[in-house]
């Protein structure tokens, strides 16, 4: 590319760090490359100046619907004024950052750093917005489900996507305040700003993404607190059902029950005894008593 020079790293060993970044790279920084390139943690997304160049961390959070998970690609980014060098990290669970297209769009054109810097940032904002949109499918989906999916797998997948709703805004925030740093002019190299004022326009596009997909990331945890919210009401729903077929059961046992237990008494004078028809009275007792209550039970649907 005209005037920029972009070298690409893919899990790049330390000596490989060593030969393709500038001088004037502080310790700190190199370290936290290699500790990203190494998988030793999950850093935190981060954009700033320091003393010659531009220090960069991102991780975009990627949605996989058919296996109901999301998995994290980061990229690092070290920008001076005819560099920019990136380091990709292969996520253990997916493919990694592919800037591929970034770099075909700019190709031929006279592209500086900070207008490469803005492209990535502005595919990491695209990104966290399709993100977005997959979650609420999710959620759409699983309220459709509540009705017909056992409670155990309801409980399941909410807790599954709070979670990953969780780790999406540890991630999204510093991101977007990143890119606010960039507007309010705090990334400065040597007491400069690093970014013209036509790329901060550039800049606003992105955080207006990014603040979009904050702000969808939100209406998604209330999305999921309301299909909780409905899956314990319909949880109590079910269980008030059951208690009023028992409390009907119960019911219906119990006149029979006293019936058999009045004439079951060891009483040497009971009129009914020595009545020819006695058997047939009891049992004519519990039949109409059964029937009645059924008839009562059903009107109020309990049975």
């Amino acid at each position: 590319m005209a005037g920029t020079r972009w070298i690409d790293l893919l899990d790049p060993s330390r000596e490989e760090l060593e030969q393709a970044v500038p001088r004037a790279l502080h310790d700190r920084a190199l370290s936290r490359l290699v500790a990203s390139a190494t998988h030793e943690d999950e850093p935190r997304p981060t954009l700033e100046g320091h003393e010659g160049y531009v220090f960069g961390i991102f991780l975009v959070a990627v949605a996989v619907p058919d296996e109901d998970r999301i998995f994290y690609q980061e990229i690092d980014l070290v920008a001076t004024g005819e560099l920019l060098l990136t380091v990709r990290k292969t996520p253990p669970d997916g493919d990694p950052f592919d800037p591929a297209p970034i770099r075909d769009a700019r190709a031929g054109g006279s592209t500086g750093t900070g207008m490469l810097i803005y492209a990535l940032v502005d595919e990491v904002a695209e990104r966290y917005l399709s993100l977005v949109d997959a979650l609420e499918d999710e959620i759409d989906e699983l309220e459709e489900g509540v009705e017909s999916l056992a409670a155990a797998i309801i409980r399941g997948r909410i807790s599954d996507l709070r979670h990953d709703l969780l780790h999406v805004r540890r991630t999204l925030t510093p991101t977007r305040d990143s890119v606010r740093r960039v507007l309010d002019g705090r990334i400065e190299i040597g007491g400069k700003r690093q970014f013209t004022r036509e790329i901060e326009l550039h800049f606003e596009d992105a955080y207006d993404k990014l603040l979009r997909a904050s702000e969808g990331l939100e209406l998604a945890r209330d999305l999921v607190a309301g299909v909780r919210d409905y899956s314990q009401a319909k949880i109590a729903i079910d269980q008030n059902e059951v208690m009023k077929r028992l409390t009907a059961i119960a019911s219906i046992l119990l006149l029979p029950t006293f019936i058999v237990g009045l004439y079951g008494q060891n009483f040497r004078h009971m009129p009914e005894l020595g009545w020819g028809f006695g058997y047939w009275w009891a049992w004519g007792w519990i039949v109409a008593t059964t029937i009645v209550q059924v008839v009562f039970f059903r009107r109020k649907h309990w049975l």
